[in-house]
């Protein structure tokens, strides 16, 4: 595992003790530094080397949305996966768009946490499986249709595997074709599912029942 320096942002201070105390028995991670809200986390960015941020979304003075876009704008290599807590759904598109990484509601375990860690420094994306059934839950309580289009046997293979986390080259080996025949059913993906990333397409799946949620 490679060494990843962590910023951890949220306005709860005994929760940011909390997941401190659990990543400092960790391997290969350093805490750099904890925020209490977006303001404090973009001030501190500016003189701080930060690989992924642990951000909440519900914040004074500056909330975890709008925090994650203006972030991405300055430094695009960093990765910002979200905590979460049950009934906060109504955000979820929004930090997609902002271009988060990854979803984990804040009661995961230790395991889980590196697993999302690891997933998303190697380029992936990872969402809590629980998190994924508050989503259909939530869509199902709102009784949303949810606008299908029409993919072929061979976008839906692709699709299932950028949901496992494949990326190009991984899906070229698993399906035996080329990377740029990859490459052009995940552009076809992309456009035909109104997504901008790999993550929104991810939720896309989920939302159409495409891949199982147990």
């Amino acid at each position: 595992m490679t060494e990843y320096k962590i910023m951890i942002v949220d306005d709860h201070k005994m929760f940011r003790s909390g997941l401190r105390f659990l990543l400092n028995n960790v391997p290969k991670i350093e805490i750099v530094g904890e925020a209490s809200n977006g303001k404090e986390f973009l001030e501190m960015a500016e003189n701080t080397q930060i690989d992924i941020v642990l951000m909440d979304i519900n914040m004074p003075e500056m909330n975890g949305i709008e925090a994650t876009r203006e972030a991405l704008k300055r430094y695009p290599d960093m990765k910002v996966i979200v905590l979460s807590m049950h009934g906060e759904e109504e955000y979820y598109d929004q930090m997609l768009d902002a271009g988060v990484k990854g979803f984990l509601l804040k009661n995961s375990d230790a395991d889980e946490l590196i697993s999302a860690l690891e997933a998303v420094m190697a380029g992936k994306s990872y969402f809590s499986q629980e998190l994924l059934v508050d989503i259909l839950d939530q869509k199902r309580l709102q009784k949303l249709k949810i606008e299908t289009v029409k993919l072929s046997q061979r976008e839906l293979e692709v699709l299932k595997l950028i949901c496992d986390g494949y990326s190009n080259a991984e899906i070229a080996e698993e399906l035996f074709i080329s990377q740029r025949t990859v490459d052009r059913h995940r552009s076809n993906l992309l456009s035909k599912t109104s997504c901008k990333n790999s993550t929104s397409l991810v939720m896309y799946a989920v939302k159409n029942k495409i891949i199982e949620v147990e």
